[in-house]
């Protein structure tokens, strides 16, 4: 716990939402998927969500993480990790679609979430974004992923919406060409898509607030306060002064 030089904390206080102008650009949604396969089902999926959103109005990009490093230190210049955190910035939403192995995510999936790290500087390229989560998996359905997805939206500061989506047996779910089947799936899919993109609308522009921290607030007034009873003088400057 912090110290405080008065003897008291900062005020408890709400921020109002900004008033003014909305943003009426296409929603900016950042996609990442979980396997390198080429025929990656959690990319299909992944496919098919940005088509339901592109048709919705948003703008979306892939990030293709062939060839990103593993995540260690002295790597912060290669050019996919340079790629991946200017995508991140540049985001108001993402969709992250993984497959289940192992009962989990995969390596592959969360070296990509240990490449964007929760400040540059003074921007943070995950905080206040909206997340959807999505799963496939090759055996019957499970909530794994979609699970272990939900933590790391919490830990990188983003608002995870309610919605999800998980496909089982997912070889059976897509036409040789990619697209997906008309099926529930299909139409919760759409369900989530909807919902990340009215989720988006809504909070983008007051993000700041929505995750503004009493405790980051507290800490940042602490650092900028003097120290209480501060000798002006420097040990030095006492010789001679009877001090």
């Amino acid at each position: 716990m912090s110290a405080w030089h008065d003897g008291n904390p900062p005020p408890l206080t709400v921020s109002p939402l900004p008033e003014g102008p909305r943003s009426t650009h296409p929603p900016h949604v950042l996609v990442l998927y979980g396997s390198l396969r080429e025929r990656s089902y959690s990319r299909l999926l992944a496919e098919e969500g940005a088509r339901i959103l592109a048709g919705l109005g948003a703008e979306v990009r892939f990030f293709d993480s062939t060839d990103l490093p593993l995540y260690g230190p002295g790597k912060d210049t290669h050019p996919k990790v340079v790629e991946l955190r200017e995508l991140s910035v540049w985001s108001e939403a993402h969709v992250w679609s993984c497959p289940e192995q192992h009962g989990t995510i995969t390596g592959v999936f969360k070296n990509q979430i240990d490449w964007i790290p929760l400040s540059l500087g003074a921007v943070r390229p995950t905080q206040g974004r909206t997340l959807a989560v999505l799963q496939v998996s090759g055996g019957s359905q499970s909530f794994n992923v979609v699970n272990t997805l939900r933590i790391l939206g919490r830990w990188m500061r983003m608002l995870t919406i309610p919605n999800q989506s998980s496909v089982p047996k997912a070889y059976d779910e897509f036409h040789p060409d990619g697209r997906m089947k008309d099926s529930e799936y299909r139409d919760r899919l759409v369900d989530v898509m909807e919902e990340l993109y009215r989720f988006t609308w809504l909070t983008r522009d007051v993000r700041e607030v929505l995750v503004d921290r009493y405790s980051e607030r507290r800490e940042a007034a602490a650092k900028a306060a003097p120290t209480p009873n501060a000798d002006p003088l420097r040990p030095q400057d006492r010789i001679g002064k009877g001090l």
